[in-house]
């Protein structure tokens, strides 16, 4: 298995910069929120088709870092992620009491304006908690916890960990869409699987050092306080009309991520080798896209064949492939979300290449109707 040959070099401040154009929504918010009418429309604008415009220019990033880069050199790439949880924090509560306090915004700018907040919590807020959940130290899984929690998702880091790595590509795994599914069914699935199926890992992690399911050692607790203590924050700040701000911006914040969710991975399907067991995952069993701009908005999380290779590596480390080793998409995600928002223009767009991609790897297959289905033997759990 190679990646695309080529190497960046990355240890400089002036290579990580791009990475830091998330910073550049945060003062967009404030205009929003300050002068209304139009202006409230740039959240949505400056993240779904600016990047989208950009790509067009910027083109596609094949070159790849050295993967064995030691940590220290990473530090101006892992500090955007350090310090996004405060600066979204102090955004998302502070427009709240801006807008709830000034009574200046008509009742549609405040829902569009914190639509927009919502785009930026999810698409940079959890895709930054997803960076973080994923490595060692304390401090950054508590960062991931506080941004989930800030849009009422902390779940997702136990679905993301226990379910969604271990069993990506089976039908044991709630977001992998099957192929021909349409997001909004998807969607539906997905929102009434996941808490229990990420509730149910955990309580099986405790059974197994013989703990009950409501130890206090269940980060479920922890989930659970923190969005409580972010519900009522909002409450405090702009009362209920606060929270039901709060909560528009968390729908969709959720939204956006369960997007995201369905592109990566549609119509992917591990093959099944017997006894409920399946190979191991692979770079062809992730969706891989090399577009520059919508790269730096997301810091690499498009380059998630090897993500799902390679779960341990940094975003800055992270490697792409060619269409030999992972099956590629035609746009960057901007593009392909608001694409899979009607599903008959998705299909148009991605059976053929799901197709494809099922003659390139598994000629041998012939029946698809089990793994379309999703009606595999299911994994054994682990």
């Amino acid at each position: 298995m190679t990646a695309i040959s080529g190497t960046a070099k990355i240890a400089r401040l002036s290579s990580a910069l791009p990475f830091w154009l998330s910073l550049g929504l945060i003062p967009l918010a404030w205009v929003g929120t300050i002068w209304g009418g139009w202006t409230v429309f740039l959240l949505p604008m400056a993240t779904w088709y600016l990047f989208s415009i950009i790509d067009i220019f910027a083109g596609l990033n094949t070159e790849n870092p050295d993967p064995q880069t030691p940590q220290e050199q990473l530090f101006w790439y892992r500090l955007i992620t350090l310090i996004w949880a405060p600066l979204q924090a102090v955004t998302v509560f502070g427009v709240l009491w801006f807008v709830t306090a000034g009574g200046h915004l008509d009742p549609w700018e405040m829902v569009v304006l914190f639509v927009g907040v919502g785009v930026v919590t999810g698409t940079i807020g959890i895709t930054y908690a997803h960076e973080l959940m994923h490595q060692k130290p304390k401090a950054e899984r508590w960062m991931a916890d506080i941004l989930l929690a800030m849009v009422l998702y902390g779940h997702f880091r136990s679905e993301h960990l226990l379910v969604h790595h271990r069993h990506v590509a089976t039908p044991r795994d709630p977001v992998t869409a099957r192929y021909n599914e349409g997001f909004h069914r998807f969607f539906i699935r997905v929102l009434r699987q996941c808490p229990a199926s990420s509730f149910k890992a955990e309580k099986a992690m405790l059974a197994r050092k013989g703990l009950p399911a409501h130890d206090k050692s269940n980060p479920f607790w922890r989930y659970g306080m923190l969005q409580v203590g972010f519900v009522m924050l909002a409450w405090l700040v702009g009362g209920w009309l606060g929270v039901l701000l709060f909560a528009v911006q968390a729908a969709t914040a959720i939204w956006q991520l369960e997007l995201v969710n369905y592109v990566e991975h549609y119509g992917l399907t591990r093959k099944h080798l017997g006894a409920g067991t399946y190979e191991h995952v692979q770079p062809r069993h992730s969706w891989n896209a090399a577009h520059k701009a919508s790269n730096w908005l997301l810091i690499n999380l498009q380059r998630h064949s090897d993500h799902h290779y390679k779960p341990d590596r940094r975003f800055p480390v992270l490697q792409t492939y060619s269409a030999a080793d992972a099956p590629q998409l035609p746009y960057g995600y901007p593009v392909m979300t608001m694409v899979a928002m009607v599903p008959p223009v998705w299909r148009r767009v991605m059976n053929g290449r799901v197709r494809q991609w099922r003659k390139m790897h598994y000629p041998e297959i012939t029946d698809w109707s089990a793994y379309k289905a999703g009606t595999n033997p299911m994994p054994r759990e682990t």
